[in-house]
């Protein structure tokens, strides 16, 4: 980041500042501009809340980190690769760096090529000392289990993968998935995952500070359930026109849900912005 625009949290009551106070954060924000942040700060400005509680969801924070262009595109081709950049890749890295588990449709896993995460060094103390795992567990949503269980993502994670699904899902593929090593987490009654019941099944699993990558139907399922508490959004600078997907797809909400700002970042005409539930 090279650019910080300060905002008020909208999401808590404001405070009168004090006079000749130095803004908080991870240095001041005259440091901060015309200069890349470092993957400390970064990490400062993503920390999760302390406490992790929510006033309809104890314990547990669902946040997504998303990318979309000047017309809506959440994708390019069919990836987000192509919409995204460095700046937005090492968000991408450091909110991975501070979460307990990356939650991920079973079609963004196949079009994405998804990988387990990795131990990065730049956080292993900041996870150390929260008691979590070198690296995040990937958890692919998926009704129909319909995985490639050889890639390395099922067979050679640093932590096991976990495979949220229905309780109708086949026996068979349920046997392939632990197999291969995943862990398969029942997460509703039919044939697919209901979203509040996976997010407390992995928050009962002590995988707390939830990150969800998408996809848009993915997303969508969780912000129709109520279920999202907080949405990184980069807005990259680009126009794609044509009929890419937006950044959510599912049935419209009956009424459109009020996030509020509460921190903007820019490099190279990328914003980086952060929006909480209200």
């Amino acid at each position: 980041m090279r650019r910080l625009f300060p905002v008020t949290d909208q999401t808590a009551p404001a405070a009168a500042p004090a006079p000749q106070a130095q803004p908080e954060g991870p240095a001041h924000i005259a440091d901060l501009v015309d200069r890349e942040w470092t993957l400390d700060e970064l990490a400062e400005a993503y920390a999760y809340p302390t406490p992790l509680t929510t006033p309809d969801a104890p314990h547990r924070w669902l946040r997504a980190n998303m990318v979309s262009t000047l017309d809506g595109a959440a994708q390019h081709d069919g990836r987000s690769q192509a919409i995204s950049s460095d700046a937005d890749m090492r968000i991408f890295g450091t909110l991975r760096g501070l979460a307990d588990v990356v939650i991920v449709g079973a079609e963004t896993v196949r079009l994405e090529g998804y990988r387990p995460a990795r131990a990065r060094d730049a956080f292993a103390a900041r996870r150390a000392a929260d008691g979590q795992a070198p690296a995040p567990a990937i958890a692919v949503v998926s009704a129909s289990l319909n995985l490639d269980f050889s890639l390395p993502l099922f067979t050679s994670p640093l932590v096991p993968t976990l495979v949220l699904t229905g309780a109708a899902a086949s026996p068979d593929r349920v046997r392939d998935a632990g197999k291969a090593g995943a862990r398969v987490i029942v997460a509703g009654d039919g044939p697919g995952v209901e979203p509040d019941r996976a997010v407390t099944a992995l928050a009962d699993m002590g995988l707390v500070r939830q990150l969800t990558e998408g996809g848009p139907r993915l997303l969508g399922q969780f912000a129709a359930a109520g279920v999202l508490d907080e949405l990184c959004l980069t807005v990259a600078p680009l126009l794609t026109v044509g009929s890419a997907q937006r950044i959510t797809g599912g049935p419209v909400l009956p009424d459109p849900e009020r996030f509020a700002l509460a921190a903007v970042l820019e490099e190279a005409g990328f914003l980086f912005t952060r929006y909480r539930r209200i």
